[in-house]
C-alpha cells in the first residue's frame, strides 16, 4: 500500500515549519537531491548526467557507504555538490532509541568529515531516512546545528510498485521553482533514476530552470 504522496501537503509544512521542505525563490531553481549513496555504477551515472546540464545537487550520504567507497565520495565532492548526512546505517528514528540515532548521525558525520580534504567545510544538513523524526529528535539533532532538509517533490523511485513513467510524472507535474526533488542513487531506485533522472534534467532545462545544491 502507497503511504507517502509525491508533492508534500501543505499542511506537513505549516504542522513543522522548524524542517527545511522548499525554498523561496525568484527564479526558476530545482533543488535535487540525492539518498542513499555512494553506490558503485550508480553514483558515477548520476554525476554524469547531472553534468551534461551542468546541474549541481545535494547527495545526503550514508556513513557506510561513505566508508566503503571513497573514491566514489570524491567524486561527488569534486563535481561541486553539496553534501549532507543521512546516518551511518540508514536507520529509522521511528524505530531505535533517541541516543542510538544521534550517535548514528555523529558517526556518519565523522565520516563524511574524514574523507573530506577539510573537515571544517562539511556541511550540518541532515535528511533522516524515510523521513521519520520525532519531535524530541528533531530538537535534539537541531541543538547539534543541523538543518533538517525534507522535501517538497517524491519521486518514488524507490517504490517496487511504481513505474518508471509514473516516478517521472511525480517529478515533472509537481516540482516548481523552489522545490526541493527527491532521487536515489541506490541500486533499487536505478531502474525507475535511468528513466526518469535525464527526462527532468532535459524538461526543465527546456523550461528555463537551474539546478542548485543546497547551502544552509
Amino acid at each position: 500500500m502507497k503511504l507517502y504522496t509525491a508533492k508534500t501537503p501543505k499542511l506537513a509544512k505549516w504542522l513543522f515549519p522548524s524542517l527545511v521542505w522548499e525554498f523561496s525563490v525568484t527564479e526558476k531553481k530545482l533543488f535535487l537531491t540525492f539518498d542513499d549513496g555512494p553506490i558503485p555504477e550508480v553514483t558515477p551515472w548520476v554525476l554524469a548526467q547531472l553534468a551534461t546540464y551542468n546541474a549541481k545537487a545535494t547527495f545526503f550520504c550514508i556513513g557506510d557507504n561513505v566508508e566503503k567507497h571513497p573514491a566514489i565520495f570524491q567524486q561527488v565532492v569534486a563535481a561541486g555538490h553539496a553534501i549532507g548526512n543521512h546516518t551511518q546505517q540508514h536507520l529509522n528514528g521511528w524505530k531505535v532509541s533517541k541516543e542510538t540515532y544521534i550517535d548514528n548521525i555523529c558517526e556518519a558525520q565523522k565520516s563524511i568529515e574524514n574523507h573530506l580534504e577539510n573537515a571544517a567545510e562539511a556541511s550540518k544538513l541532515f535528511r533522516p531516512p524515510y523521513g521519520k523524526l520525532t519531535p524530541q529528535l528533531c530538537k535534539r539533532i537541531q541543538k547539534l546545528g543541523y538543518k533538517i532538509i525534507l522535501w517538497d517533490v517524491l519521486s518514488g523511485d524507490f517504490d517496487k510498485k511504481l513505474s518508471p513513467e509514473k516516478s517521472l510524472s511525480n517529478v515533472v507535474n509537481n516540482a516548481e521553482a523552489g522545490s526541493i526533488v527527491v532521487f536515489h542513487d541506490s541500486l533499487k531506485a536505478f531502474e525507475k533514476l535511468k528513466y526518469a533522472l535525464p527526462k527532468v534534467l532535459q524538461h526543465f532545462h527546456e523550461l528555463g530552470y537551474t539546478f542548485e545544491r543546497i547551502l544552509l
